[in-house]
């Protein structure tokens, strides 16, 4: 917006001029570049996605013509089967944000505030200010972990990440149930999108609390950040809100090629298993290696890692990477301004980081 002068700005709706965006992480063009920033996954999809949707145009000249099914009805029952839950319990939408959207305004627009950690995915405080949502936002103790007992007082919602963005730590399913069990009259979500790397998915929850929104992404763990596919994972009328924004929203948001290529994911579920075990194998590894050269590594269970390096400036930190053709996250944010966060790559990749760091700059 900065190119925008105030007189131009008269032209805009009064809420969109004290909009703070969402700021994405960075997608640069440079070469022989080590790309450790976004949290994409270092594997291709299934063989099988890349099939489906070559399929796509062969089987019919319409595909590109006609509307795709506006419910995604062969994709909810992928998904349906793949997490055991009936399809009636299923929400798709264009990537996890858009779905997150449609959860923030189904269920947080309320009289009492929205609850979520300090640090945490930075598109909630965004999507708090987008659509008028009353926050009030707690902090993480000292190791960075979610305080349970925090979450249980008057609310008009509670949105969690587990495992937590950017700090990759886990919070256990019985701590979920202890606030679900606390807020039965507020819909908790329990954001998932880095679940597939170690920690337990909530989903198994959804049956008993008639309260809790489930939500996923095919983005990470199914290497398909290109095609912008999410879901939630809710009891039917929980379902039924979303379905009446997203209708009163965008009625197609999942294209015909973005919906055989997920199917085709949910129906590959030894490659998704294989795949999330290289990541959580290279994961381990890294960890140990950055330890050894004397960072400071949180537990992580997700994709990525979260670290910090005493007597080391984080910000210049990557910057010196960046010089090198490394580019990792760095959050010039409270609390965390003195830490990465570091994406999985492969072997190879993540072993480039290392050797640079240990023969480039920590020399």
């Amino acid at each position: 917006m900065s190119n925008v002068t105030t007189q131009q700005m008269r032209f805009w709706s009064p809420a969109v001029r004290e909009l703070e965006p969402y700021v994405p992480g960075e997608q640069p063009k440079i070469e022989n570049l080590l790309k450790l920033n976004t949290n994409e996954n270092p594997y291709p999809p299934s063989p099988q996605v890349v099939e489906a949707v070559q399929k796509v145009l062969q089987n019919s000249a319409d595909a590109l013509r006609l509307y795709p099914d506006p419910d995604a009805s062969e994709l909810k029952q992928a998904i349906a089967h793949q997490q055991q839950v009936p399809v009636t319990q299923v929400f798709v939408g264009n990537g996890s944000d858009e779905v997150l959207a449609h959860i923030f305004k189904a269920f947080f627009v309320q009289e009492l505030p929205l609850l979520y950690p300090d640090i945490t995915y930075s598109f909630y405080p965004v999507y708090s200010q987008f659509f008028g949502v009353k926050t009030k936002v707690l902090p993480l103790n000292d190791q960075f972990e979610i305080v349970v007992d925090d979450y249980k007082q008057p609310n008009g919602g509670i949105i969690i990440t587990n495992p937590n963005a950017p700090t990759s730590i886990d919070l256990g399913l019985s701590a979920i149930e202890e606030v679900l069990q606390a807020n039965p009259d507020s819909v908790v979500v329990i954001d998932e999108a880095y679940v597939d790397f170690g920690a337990q998915s909530a989903v198994s929850l959804v049956k008993k609390y008639d309260n809790l929104v489930v939500c996923q992404t095919t983005s990470k763990s199914r290497s398909l950040a290109g095609l912008r596919v999410g879901f939630a994972i809710a009891q039917p009328h929980l379902i039924a809100a979303l379905e009446a924004v997203k209708n009163s929203f965008n009625s197609y948001p999942i294209d015909r090629f973005a919906i055989a290529a997920a199917k085709a994911s949910f129906e590959d579920q030894a490659y998704f298993e294989a795949q999330c075990q290289k990541v959580i194998a290279s994961r381990e590894k890294l960890m140990t290696d950055l330890t050894a050269l004397g960072f400071n590594v949180l537990p992580s269970k997700a994709n990525f890692i979260f670290a910090t390096l005493d007597g080391k400036d984080a910000g210049q930190l990557a910057a010196e990477l960046r010089e090198r053709g490394i580019i990792v996250r760095y959050f010039n944010k409270p609390r965390i301004n003195q830490y990465l966060r570091i994406t999985i790559g492969t072997d190879a990749e993540n072993q480039r980081l290392v050797d640079t760091l240990k023969n480039e700059i920590l020399v």
